[in-house]
């Protein structure tokens, strides 16, 4: 929008065609859909789209609106069909196939800012935690990850003690039990974003076990989302870490 007026006011742009190339704010309508491009502005990060329950027409569309907009794209939940359609036609697009995400990244490459480390409890449950670190790094975090440390062999994870306390934001992926965050809370001064998992024999009632454990947390620090909403933490532990970034200048 800036360069947009900047160059109306130096005449390089008529008022008619900057009236135009401004018609889309605050967002674009496309019928099925209605693409929310002031969303960067107003948040720092562009409107990331679910694909699921999307057609491949629909995503298609979509993804190519935002990408008149914005430098970048993150599609989650895309089925691997649509995913190698989206890659075949849209330019340096990539498909995360574990994170079950599509994602273009800005042609300089993505920002990577401070520390956002992502805990994964068992191997079952890498296609959220693989979500959380595509999100995150998108958002301009330096991403690491830590995998297969769940309670049942603690040891592992105490390995990596010094690791997890010089992440500026935590995001710890389980089910089962769902314990894990717990742990990391009590051993790190930083947030801890507690994310659950549908992994799990029939008690665990579809991630609603792991859900209920991470919501009463004894440790202070523990922020928990949706269950599988990797997304909605990576995004969440990027925020936290960009402003932790902001604070140290």
């Amino acid at each position: 929008m800036r360069e947009v007026l900047q160059a109306v006011r130096e005449g390089r742009v008529g008022v008619d065609e900057g009236l135009e190339r401004l018609r889309s704010w605050p967002f674009r309508d496309l019928g099925h859909t209605r693409l929310d491009t002031h969303r960067e502005l107003r948040c720092g990060h562009p409107e990331v789209i679910y694909g699921a329950g999307k057609t491949r027409e629909q995503l298609l569309e979509i993804a190519r609106a935002a990408l008149e907009e914005h430098d970048r794209l993150l599609v989650t939940r895309v089925e691997p069909s649509i995913a190698a359609a989206l890659v075949a036609e849209i330019p340096r697009a990539r498909h995360h196939a574990l994170a079950r995400a599509v994602i273009v990244e800005p042609a300089s490459g993505c920002e990577e800012r401070g520390l956002v480390l992502v805990v994964c409890a068992g191997t079952s449950d890498l296609p959220v935690a693989e979500e959380a670190a595509v999100t995150a790094r998108l958002c301009g975090a330096r991403v690491e990850m830590l995998c297969d440390v769940g309670v049942a062999g603690l040891h592992r994870l105490l390995a990596h003690t010094e690791l997890l306390q010089s992440a500026e934001a935590l995001v710890v992926v389980a089910g089962m039990e769902g314990a894990l965050p717990s742990v990391v809370g009590g051993l790190v001064s930083r947030p801890v974003i507690a994310v659950p998992t549908s992994v799990g024999y029939g008690a665990s009632f579809g991630g609603l076990a792991a859900l209920l454990a991470m919501l009463n947390s004894c440790a202070a620090g523990v922020a928990v989302v949706n269950i599988d909403n990797g997304f909605g933490a990576g995004h969440m532990a990027a925020l936290i870490n960009a402003r932790a970034e902001v604070s140290k200048r």
